[in-house]
């Protein structure tokens, strides 16, 4: 016994039915004589209808207000869910993110917890009551609704579990748990009993969408084991905590992959030492991330610089160079779209050199082509062609023998 934090995703709570159901998942873990919070996301579709109705009214709408607008989908949900279990006889009360004491830092749409005034909740726990928490959103220090963007009620989930020092944190998805690689793309894609933190970290920040890159740092930081398990089946998820004893035979436990990714390349740099600070100064400044970075100099002097973003960046990215392009000090700028990024992952790549070429030759075999390239302990990166994503992964998985019957470890 102890306090649980449970955490369900749109798909889970997607209509009534389905809170109904999800309200018996969170009976029986309180019938345990555990004490629960439940995390809930918006129903279904619902953030998306909301966007859609804002880019109706305008195509640059106020970031303020349309935090004020998306904090509204996960309003309904938890009220929704706290009446079907006080319907079914057990006390339970619902709290926006900033009842609940979630305190962000001020930035609309992508704002990082800061700290969580548990004494709200803690008072309803000790009173006996199911709490039930809004994902996705917080409140910054002059009372300003903040979302904390794609994921933010993983991270809202994992966070509240800290806080409290729960036993451990629950993501109930559509899923069975973290597979080797997108089931949905790799039918021979295979469920794993567990993974750790730095593995499912990469994963994540690499593609994977069972999880928030976020929500698994926090675990990682504060020591919360993580089980990502189904909604709707009785089945055991995948164990996310630090030390992993099962399939430990495996060198690369899994494959990422992440489609519309554009190549930016910046030609004729001055040598400045502060040039590279500079242009990703000026990227960060406006929230724009970059990811595999290949720098080169040349003949003359000049410095010629490489990096990947999301395709849906490109035209912010853009503008921000161009509108900076005298301090920055560069002749051109050129981008490459339809390309794709697929990584391997697995902690076993530390004591086994020579993973990184095996992939290499792996796509090379395949005929597909390697634009770029990033590694680091535990992973290696590429981009390549889109239309060649799903080829590399299939031939990938195969190669690596994450399809096949994982041996057990005595």
């Amino acid at each position: 016994m102890g306090l649980i934090v449970q955490k369900f995703g749109g798909t889970s709570v997607g209509n009534i039915e389905k809170i109904k159901h999800i309200a018996t998942r969170v009976i029986e873990e309180a019938a345990q004589g555990n004490e629960v919070v439940v995390v809930v996301s918006a129903m279904g579709k619902t953030t998306d209808e909301l966007v859609r109705m804002a880019n109706e009214i305008s195509n640059t709408p106020s970031k303020r207000e349309m935090d004020m607008l998306l904090s509204t989908g996960e309003q309904v949900t938890i009220s929704i869910l706290t009446m079907a279990l006080l319907e079914k006889g057990y006390e339970a009360v619902s709290f926006t993110g900033w009842q609940a004491g979630i305190q962000a830092e001020s930035i609309h749409g992508n704002a990082r917890i800061l700290d969580i005034d548990t004494n709200r909740v803690c008072e309803q726990l000790s009173a006996g009551k199911i709490v039930v928490v809004a994902g996705f959103q917080g409140v910054d220090t002059s009372g300003e609704i903040m979302t904390l963007g794609r994921g933010g009620s993983d991270t809202t989930a994992v966070a509240l579990a800290a806080a409290l020092k729960a036993k451990r944190c629950d993501i109930y998805t559509d899923v069975t748990g973290v597979y080797t690689t997108d089931p949905r793309f790799v039918k021979s894609a295979r469920k794993l009993q567990s993974i750790s933190y730095d593995e499912m970290l990469e994963l994540a920040n690499l593609g994977a969408g069972v999880l928030h890159p976020r929500a698994v740092e926090f675990a990682k930081n504060y020591g919360i084991p993580l089980v990502v398990r189904s909604s709707i089946e009785q089945e055991q998820g995948t164990i996310i905590e630090e030390e992993v004893t099962m399939e430990e035979n495996l060198i690369v436990r899994g494959i990422a992959f992440e489609d519309s990714i554009t190549r930016v390349s910046i030609f004729g740099l001055t040598g400045r030492l502060t040039s590279l600070s500079t242009i990703f100064t000026t990227l960060a400044r406006q929230h724009l991330n970059v990811d595999i970075i290949i720098q080169s100099i040349t003949d003359t002097g000049t410095t010629n610089l490489t990096f990947s973003i999301k395709t849906k960046d490109v035209r912010e990215v853009l503008n921000v160079l161009e509108s900076n392009k005298k301090e920055l000090q560069f002749e051109r700028i050129e981008t490459e779209s339809e390309l794709a990024k697929v990584s391997i992952v697995g902690s076993g790549m530390v004591s086994n050199p020579g993973v990184a070429a095996e992939m290499f030759a792996i796509l090379a075999d395949a005929g597909i082509q390697v634009k770029m390239v990033s590694t680091s302990e535990i992973k290696v990166s590429t981009v390549i062609p889109d239309k060649d994503m799903v080829q590399a992964v299939e031939t990938l998985h195969v190669q690596f023998q994450l399809d096949e019957r994982m041996v057990v470890k005595a």
